[in-house]
């Protein structure tokens, strides 16, 4: 009878410390690779203890290790820069419904899941930067304009393999239909200054190298590089300007994309993980996020940079974001049928 009593205090024992170790922690599979986001979770565990373990891979790993992981994964949020992958975890059955009225409140309602499964924690225009001293800013005006036989040999841009631009198709696919989008992919192909290869960075890098007159890439990549320790990459920020394409009144406005969280179906910290999603979409954890990465604040309590801000506002594509999910498997293939490599 003592022994009986002995292992059920010494099982009583574990299970307390089991629940005390999941009541202080949480864990992320994040696509992110920022400086900032080090600096949110420490931020986190000072305000409420709870300590932020993260695990870093690209999206389609982490999609891949949950799917793997079942119901024994630890993950409690999955993070990516991209809407388009959270459908896709949310399509797999990986995540969980989202129920908290702060975030519900925090979140501006034109950025949200109207399914309920992720939520935005930032979101990034994917506009065009042009050269100050070699092309007018009244010469641009859409995205569809980029194939006008004026902007031969002009325009750079990264691969197809690149998540942004295959969000970007995929919004082209789901406005203007897949004829209108494999015309517009032949006619953006044949009008590249080279072969895409590199970073957002090194697009605006070769512009101001003068390779090219016009890339296209995600617009806190100037920001970055306006307030960078390198010469190289100020003056390369300094040899551009930003234009959001497609403003005009019967238009559409630029693409967006989202940097957003997912609740992992099996999360075994859900209450610390709904906090912390609470603080990243607070006012204090966006004005970190827009101080420090050039994003834009999913709350809109709160202003961008001042950087972001003298660029103006601008009107953004209400295309469904999820569609940047659901049409990847087709932008894919246009991209792969009109050479764009």
């Amino acid at each position: 009878m003592k022994k009986i009593i002995y292992f059920l205090i010494i099982c009583t024992f574990f299970s307390c410390v089991s629940n005390e170790k999941k009541i202080n922690e949480v864990n992320l599979y994040s696509q992110r690779h920022y400086a900032v986001d080090k600096l949110q979770y420490k931020n986190f565990e000072k305000l409420t203890g709870i300590k932020v373990n993260v695990i870093k891979a690209n999206a389609d790993e982490l999609i891949e290790r949950l799917k793997n992981e079942g119901n024994n994964s630890p993950a409690d949020l999955f993070v990516t820069v991209d809407a388009g992958k959270l459908y896709k975890a949310s399509d797999m059955g990986l995540l969980q419904k989202i129920s908290s009225d702060i975030i519900n409140s925090n979140v501006n309602n034109a950025l949200k899941d109207k399914n309920g499964f992720w939520i935005p924690i930032t979101y990034r225009a994917r506009i065009l930067v042009y050269s100050n001293e070699r092309v007018n800013k009244d010469e641009l005006s859409t995205y569809e304009d980029l194939v006008n036989e004026k902007w031969k040999g002009r325009i750079l841009v990264r691969s197809s393999s690149n998540a942004y631009n295959q969000a970007l198709m995929s919004s082209i696919v789901a406005n203007n239909g897949s004829e209108a989008s494999i015309k517009w992919s032949k006619g953006l192909v044949s009008n590249f200054a080279r072969d895409p290869k590199g970073s957002d960075r090194d697009q605006v890098k070769a512009i101001a190298a003068g390779q090219g007159d016009i890339a296209i890439v995600n617009s806190y990549y100037i920001g970055l590089l306006l307030t960078s320790e390198k010469s190289e990459e100020i003056n390369a920020g300094k040899a551009v300007s930003v234009f959001f394409p497609n403003q005009g009144e019967n238009q559409r406005g630029s693409h967006i994309n989202i940097s957003g969280i997912g609740l992992a179906k099996n999360s075994p910290n859900k209450e610390n993980a709904i906090k912390l999603m609470e603080y990243l979409t607070s006012e204090t954890g966006q004005k970190t996020y827009v101080n420090n990465s050039y994003e834009y604040p999913a709350n809109s309590n709160v202003s961008p940079s001042e950087i972001v801000q003298s660029w103006g506002e601008f009107k953004i594509d209400q295309l469904d974001l999820n569609m940047l999910g659901k049409y990847r498997d087709q932008a894919i293939r246009i991209f792969d049928e009109t050479g764009w490599k």
